[in-house]
Parts: structure tokens; sequence; C-alpha cells
């Protein structure tokens, strides 16, 4: 597994710790998928799809495969017919949600004094 994250993630790049996390965690739906795993816990693929409507099926299966690879997200597949597959965080997912809940405390007080000054707001569910 951390083979994997290191063949994915160029090491010798790298400068420093932030450079990681933000390999890790960016781009346009990671930190998404990673909120809604730890908002609303357990979820199975069609259920993030339906709470993430803009992602592709396609681009939903790539991060959740680089999240499991980076030990962030656990996948569990039930022996079952059809087969059921469920999401949820690891320990190392887990800590990212105080990181998550400060991000998210930071934007709405950007956008509250910074891009919505009408009072307008973001229609996202706080965690």
């Amino acid at each position: 597994m951390a083979n994997e994250v290191r063949d994915r993630i160029d090491l010798m790049t790298i400068n420093c710790e932030k450079e990681l996390t933000l390999a890790v965690i960016g781009g346009k739906w990671k930190l998404i998928i990673l909120w809604h795993l730890g908002l609303k816990g357990t979820k199975r693929f069609s259920e993030l799809k339906k709470l993430i409507p803009h992602i592709t099926q396609k681009m939903l299966t790539n991060q959740l495969r680089e999240l499991e690879e980076d030990q962030l997200v656990f996948r569990k597949v039930y022996p079952e017919v059809p087969p059921r597959v469920e999401y949820s965080l690891t320990e190392h997912g887990e800590s990212l949600v105080p990181v998550l809940k400060m991000m998210y405390n930071w934007g709405k007080n950007y956008g509250e004094q910074v891009i919505w000054k009408d009072g307008r707001t973001c229609q996202e569910t706080a965690l």
C-alpha cells in the first residue's frame, strides 16, 4: 500500500509537509468526498454520487481509489449478490475532520465577509 502511494506521489519533487498534504488531499473532489464521509459516516458509492451530483462516476471511482491507496478511506466489500461496497474514513482520514471543519469555517467567514456581502450564503451543510 505505501509503495503505491510513493509511486503515485513523486516524493523527490515535494519540498515539505505542506506539499505532501496537498499532494494527498488536493484536487477538486477529494476534500468534498472526505467531508461527506466525515459528516455523514459510512456511505455506499451511489450515496456519495448523490451527495456530489457534479462528479462523474469515473472521477468518483478514481478519487476513492486514490484516497484508499493513501489510507484515508477504507473500502469494505460485502460478499453478497449483488456485491455491496461501503466507504468510510480510516484513522488517518478521521484525523482530517478537524482540519476540514476549520476550512469550512474559514470559507464560511470569508464568504460572508468578502464574497457574499449581500447576505447570500453557500448551500453547504455545516459539520
